[in-house]
């Protein structure tokens, strides 16, 4: 647990520019980033897609030359992130536009460190013994194409060592993009199942770092209106994918909740997912969602305070509550969320319940257990893993 009395710190290098529609002003920013050529880090999902194209659309009439990385995969690796940095090397690269999801921008961030610093991103695994970063990536420009993850806007990057199997952190200020460019335009294409998902990543970044050991008044402050956006248009954008409105406002909750994370971290559901999504082929968002309201029921003894807040955030009537009932109502308000979009539960992901002790004790090992606002052993992660496989939302 973080002492109370030690210095917060927020720091966000990243410059913001949002709207619908805002595409044609993409070749500004790379003007005024200098780049010459940027590699596109992508997945091929959106290139094939036709995203990609609608982006490149303004870079190419501005005649900014470019290369194209799409082999980013669900969980980015590695090998990815090393193929990326060869191909950034091979072409000359001196800039970075990175389109897509969590994925793509989390991997597009560790290509910018291995150019940065000359080495293996691995030797940057936010853990003991490891190296710190120091250098500035290059100018990277982050276009998400998702509303959840908040890459866009967060000093981290998740990837996966292929060798152990495992999910590890690298981050600080000098791995941020330089710009999240965000045009909600572009994720009117998303599927509804995708849109749950990412959106309940959102939701979760948001009531993880409102309640975990490293909050502080300037986090607080975003993760509380990303809720408030996630509370009144997830549900929207998940039942008609055109709705520019619900769509905007998802992706401002996605941003805020992405600046939530400070340079701390978050908290029991991402040291459960973490290390899970090194184990299982689940997607992020579909991991998060299905652990969120069991972390959940077992957290608000910590905080339930926060979780009354978190209640009236998410638009539920908490006048004349009991604290407990406050608390009580946030948990409600997260499950009846998750039961109107449809989330399922790790069962139904694929999960069996023998892996429980293997994944339990993962999570516990996992830095951002460090940060949850309830006191966690692994038989405390047993017992949440093994309502995530049953609950039904």
């Amino acid at each position: 647990m973080k002492n109370q009395f030690e210095a917060h710190r927020y720091v966000s290098p990243t410059k913001m520019v949002h709207g619908i529609h805002i595409l044609d002003q993409l070749p500004l920013e790379i003007a005024a980033l200098s780049i010459k050529k940027p590699l596109v880090v992508t997945d091929w999902g959106i290139r094939g897609s036709g995203i990609l194209d609608r982006v490149l659309q303004p870079v190419q009439a501005a005649s900014v030359p470019y290369a194209v990385f799409d082999g980013v995969e669900g969980e980015p690796t590695t090998g990815t992130v090393a193929a990326g940095s060869e191909a950034y090397r091979r072409h000359r690269c001196d800039g970075i536009l990175a389109v897509g999801g969590g994925s793509s921008m989390d991997a597009a961030k560790a290509v910018g460190a291995e150019i940065a610093h000359g080495e293996a991103v691995l030797h940057y695994e936010c853990a003991e013994g490891k190296k710190p970063l120091t250098k500035r990536i290059p100018p990277l420009i982050a276009i998400p194409t998702t509303a959840g993850t908040g890459s866009e806007m967060t000093l981290w990057a998740v990837i996966t060592d292929e060798e152990r199997h495992y999910k590890f952190n690298v981050g600080g200020p000098e791995l941020a993009a330089h710009v999240a460019f965000i045009d909600p335009a572009l994720h009117v294409s998303m599927p509804a199942a995708v849109t749950a998902s990412t959106g309940m990543d959102a939701i979760c970044h948001a009531i993880e770092c409102f309640t975990c050991a490293y909050a502080q008044p300037v986090t607080d402050t975003f993760a509380l209106s990303a809720l408030e956006y996630g509370g009144k248009y997830l549900r929207r954008a998940v039942a008609n994918g055109q709705d520019l409105e619900a769509r905007y406002g998802m992706a401002l909750a996605a941003m805020l909740a992405g600046m939530t994370y400070g340079t701390d971290s978050a908290g029991a559901v991402h040291a459960l997912t973490q290390t899970l999504g090194g184990i299982y082929p689940i997607p992020h968002g579909k991991a998060v969602a299905a652990t969120l309201v069991p972390v959940m029921e077992y957290n608000w003894l910590g905080e339930p305070e926060k979780y009354g807040r978190i209640a009236a955030a998410l638009g539920a009537d908490t006048r004349g509550c009991t604290e407990r009932a406050g608390a009580l109502a946030a948990i409600e308000a997260v499950r009846n969320l998750a039961a109107d979009i449809g989330i399922a539960n790790l069962a139904q992901l694929g999960v069996k319940a023998e892996d429980v002790p293997r994944l339990a004790q993962a999570a516990y090992d996992d830095p951002q257990t460090i940060g949850n606002p309830r006191d966690l052993t692994v038989e405390a992660y047993e017992a949440i893993y093994h309502r995530a496989l049953s609950i039904v939302h």
